[in-house]
């Protein structure tokens, strides 16, 4: 039963994830961001050193573009390469979500705790995404359950066993907290160590052998990244290590590139973002739950770990919660690590419910009224999109909106399908939770989250990325292969390096320089974008002229003489 259930999970996460990964054009900036590093290591044959524009990149470690370098090289360059490692990391977050929560409770709470992943919005999402966060996250989340396996074990063990059979869970998850930083970087180390720390002072600092047990765990971390940004330090000097530490402080202590937003913005983020696990997750974000007879029915030490584990994860939650909300770039993923408490306390709630009829009344009324809201706001979208011309005096401070709504897009009732689908879901699912029929309205909620999400991604992304920037990247794609330059003047993004394909420059080749394009002789053709909010007069340039303007950007192109 077990090794059938994990192929079926295995199988599930794939036909969930992997299709249509290649149907909607890559999003600036994050996703283009990486594909591109990983397109131009591909094409130099520098796998040591992520660049972009074939300059040194120094925002993020190499871990995730290897994978997608090994992606692209099996599938070749595009959308659906730069997706897979993400499809992977959905399909690997299911067994290991589904390992744990059948040690801990039973085959019932495995496929809650799975459910509510696959039917929570953001969760689903971001599995099919070309972003690194999926990845980083699992690499975290594993890494500290390394450090709580090893603790459980740490008491029951007799001290006759080899250092590495009793350490081996605790280096195993320092080595994999180390893959997290060779992802994303020292974030992690952060994140799990306010969390152990914050676990330890809850007990008042007298756990048996923990502060060496953190040293030793957070030693083989600091080891594994090491083995990285010790080499290249060793390379190339201390400035892409000092570069990188520069810019992962100015994300803590700026609104970087813009993202700015409100103290609670993750709160909103995760309650709305991650439903329905969310509002079943409300009533144990805090203390312990645990009821009298799941302790008498439980042999103790399952009872401890499932307490333990569940203060480890509320305390994960709001370490996540807190320092995110405290960090000055507001960006929706930067919270999404949140996902793993989230959806674990969602399906303790529902286990409890089954198993003891302990419903809590916040989450049985929360559902459909939170349910029902966001699935109105996605079903009203292709009823917005179809008279979005009306509304133009909506955007009447933002002149490039307003061109990005005159985008000549298709629009059709039937799109509305997925927040339909969303809302009967989850009011069928409130009136099984209210009649006592627990499994059946977790089926129903969290059925109904799986075909919102999945079917919101294939009818509407596309659409609301015909908006965002696909007369740019149309643009952009259109001269591939063409010799000539192509320059974003007054906005920054990266759709030009990774889709006109653009190949490396000559040695000291500073020929493509902004200043050498616009007033100088670079041999060849030069195309410029701009967005209509562009200052600058562009027909004032020597052999400038003016193509065509779509969608609130605006095309140039340059003849030198």
């Amino acid at each position: 039963m077990m090794r059938r259930d994990y192929l079926q999970l295995a199988l599930l996460a794939l036909l969930i994830f992997v299709p249509f990964l290649g149907g909607v054009h890559l999003f600036d900036w994050d996703e283009i961001n990486f594909a591109e590093c990983a397109r131009e290591m591909i094409l130099t044959g520098n796998y040591f050193q992520p660049q972009i524009d074939f300059e040194p990149f120094w925002e993020k470690p190499p871990l995730f573009i290897w994978m997608q370098v090994v992606t692209m090289k099996l599938f070749g360059v595009g959308e659906f390469a730069a997706r897979l490692p993400n499809a992977l990391a959905g399909m690997a977050t299911i067994l290991v979500v589904y390992h744990i929560g059948r040690r801990l409770y039973d085959r019932h709470f495995a496929w809650l705790w799975v459910l509510a992943w696959l039917g929570s919005l953001l969760p689903h999402l971001y599995f099919r995404s070309g972003i690194i966060d999926p990845w980083f996250n699992l690499l975290i989340f594993c890494g500290l359950f390394g450090f709580i396996e090893f603790r459980w074990l740490f008491f029951t063990l007799k001290g006759q066993e080899s250092f590495f059979f009793r350490f081996r869970y605790l280096l195993l998850g320092g080595f994999l907290l180390g893959l997290a930083v060779l992802t994303k970087g020292p974030t992690a180390l952060l994140i799990v160590g306010l969390t152990l720390v914050l676990y330890w002072a809850k007990y008042r600092f007298r756990m048996k052998g923990y502060f060496v047990h953190l040293v030793l765990f957070f030693t083989a971390a600091i080891a594994t990244a090491f083995l990285w940004f010790g080499a290249d330090i060793l390379k190339n000097g201390t400035w892409f290590t000092r570069e990188f530490l520069v810019y992962q402080y100015r994300l803590f202590s700026t609104p970087d590139a813009g993202h700015g937003g409100f103290f609670g913005y993750h709160v909103v983020v995760l309650l709305m973002g991650c439903l329905p696990a969310s509002v079943f997750a409300i009533p144990n974000l805090w203390g312990d739950r645990q009821s009298e007879e799941e302790m008498l029915e439980s042999s103790t030490l399952d009872a401890c770990k499932r307490s333990d584990f569940t203060t480890f994860m509320q305390l994960l939650f709001w370490v996540v919660l807190i320092l995110f909300s405290l960090v000055k770039t507001k960006i929706v993923h930067y919270s999404s690590l949140a996902y793993f408490p989230l959806t674990y306390l969602g399906a303790l709630t529902i286990w409890r419910a089954l198993h003891w009829d302990i419903r809590p009344r916040i989450s049985g009324w929360l559902l459909p009224i939170l349910g029902t809201l966001l699935g109105l706001v996605v079903a009203a979208l292709p009823f917005f999109g179809m008279h979005i011309r009306e509304y133009t005096e909506l955007f009447a401070k933002d002149p490039f909106a307003q061109g990005n709504i005159q985008a000549d897009l298709v629009w059709h009732a039937w799109q509305a399908l997925p927040g339909i689908i969303f809302i009967v879901g989850v009011w069928a699912g409130w009136w099984f939770w209210r009649q006592g029929m627990v499994w059946r309205s977790a089926q129903f909620v969290f059925g109904s989250g799986v075909l919102f999400a999945s079917l919101s991604m294939l009818f509407l992304v596309c659409n609301i990325e015909g908006y965002s920037q696909r007369a740019a990247i149309e643009f952009y794609k259109s001269k591939r292969g063409e010799d000539c330059y192509v320059k974003n003047l007054g906005f920054k993004s990266f759709a030009p390096l990774f889709y006109t394909d653009k190949q490396p420059p000559f040695p000291d080749n500073k020929i493509d320089d902004q200043e050498n394009l616009m007033h100088g002789n670079p041999g060849k053709k030069v195309y410029f974008v701009t967005k209509v909010t562009y200052k600058g007069n562009l027909l004032e340039l020597q052999g400038c002229k003016k193509l065509y303007e779509k969608n609130g950007f605006v095309f140039y192109e340059r003849i030198p003489e």
